[in-house]
């Protein structure tokens, strides 16, 4: 990262979250989605003995890193791997990979029993959803993820069950839960404290979808909106889903059979004539048929017909907040294709950032859906 970089990357110690260092970090760049992680990439010189003592204290797995812009904390995340190297001249870089902490639940599995029965009676999605986030990060101490606001409920109600000894990964289990019919969301806030400025790292829960502020973003091309890219991918859509599990069956002496769903159609039917295209999905840890049928309808609804993830990049501006995730963004577009102007609202779910460097100005790409 250039001297008169906006950013600043600081390290700190995972577990208990100590600054260890604010180090320079070149040739970054840095993203985060809805529904899946995000991730860090950049590269700190060793010019000198100094800084190379100063930089042993990135340790894998061990350490996060967060990069501030102007007082507010636009990304935050895990080391997980680093890349001593030495050019032919002699020229010492340390390269670091990171990921957003969301990508912690990875790394676990649900070795407890507190999950086996807990909640075979109807309990609401979030409640299930922070129980899973607060065993799990339990030994992060002063990292530790806030579960944000315990008496806000999704009004969906479930029933889970994950045994001691599955070796089930919790962001399977985050990940299963949240992608049934009418389910959530969910994204690892972080941001500084308004009154003491500490680091502050939270789960953010939104049913069916997150969504953040109450006014539209305005991006224009010709203007804000630098280019774009309209994919439609039909071969990652579908008409009818079906989603397997695991076998009822608890006799051993005869044959097991995965469970499956019954066929699940879009909730909402598509305005043309469409072939049928057929969409599966396999979850092993399941074997109940309401579940599965809940997974299938969703999956289907979600990629009907076609999918479509536009994408715009715009120059990066005092006017651009770092909480981006969520906002409804009103695109407009006049060029050959759209002669009458294209003017349409769609939901940001995935940013991905390039600091200014060596003349490049500072620009963001926004991955977008229909709002």
């Amino acid at each position: 990262m250039a001297l008169d970089t906006p950013y600043r990357a600081i390290f700190c110690d995972l577990v208990t979250d100590t600054t260890l260092d604010i180090l320079p970090l070149r040739d970054v760049s840095f993203e985060d989605y809805i529904g899946r992680a995000g991730s860090l990439s950049g590269t700190v010189p060793i010019p000198d003995r100094t800084i190379a003592e100063r930089a042993h204290k990135i340790k894998p797995g061990r350490t996060t890193v967060y990069l501030e812009r102007g007082g507010d904390l636009w990304w935050g995340g895990i080391v997980w791997t680093t890349n001593l190297q030495s050019s032919d001249r002699g020229v010492v870089t340390l390269g670091i990979q990171a990921s957003t902490f969301d990508s912690y639940a990875g790394r676990r599995r649900i070795r407890t029993d507190e999950f086996e029965t807990r909640f075979l009676q109807p309990t609401d999605q979030f409640v299930i959803a922070r129980s899973l986030w607060s065993q799990l990060s339990k030994g992060l101490a002063g990292s530790k993820i806030d579960v944000g606001d315990e008496t806000e409920d999704s009004g969906v109600l479930r029933t889970a069950s994950w045994r001691h000894g599955d070796e089930t990964v919790y962001q399977e289990a985050l990940d299963q839960l949240g992608a049934q019919d009418n389910g959530f969301e969910y994204q690892i806030l972080v941001y500084r404290d308004p009154d003491d400025g500490a680091r502050i790292r939270q789960l953010r829960l939104g049913s069916p979808k997150i969504r953040t502020g109450a006014t539209d973003m305005l991006f224009d091309r010709p203007g804000a909106i630098l280019s774009y890219s309209l994919p439609d991918d039909a071969t990652r859509g579908g008409t009818v889903a079906l989603a397997r599990g695991a076998s009822a069956n608890s006799n051993a002496g005869t044959e097991s059979r995965p469970t499956v769903s019954d066929p699940a159609t879009p909730t909402n039917p598509l305005p043309d004539l469409w072939p049928q295209l057929d969409l599966s999905s396999d979850h092993n840890d399941v074997s109940d048929k309401d579940t599965l049928n809940s997974l299938a309808q969703a999956a289907v609804d979600q990629e009907a017909g076609h999918v479509q993830i536009p994408e715009i990049s715009i120059r990066l501006g005092g006017i651009v907040p770092p909480a981006l995730l969520g906002r409804t963004a009103r695109i407009r577009i006049t060029d050959e294709w759209h002669p009458t102007g294209l003017d349409a609202r769609y939901r940001i779910v995935g940013v991905k950032v390039r600091p200014a460097e060596r003349g490049r100005p500072d620009t963001a790409e926004l991955a977008l859906e229909e709002a």
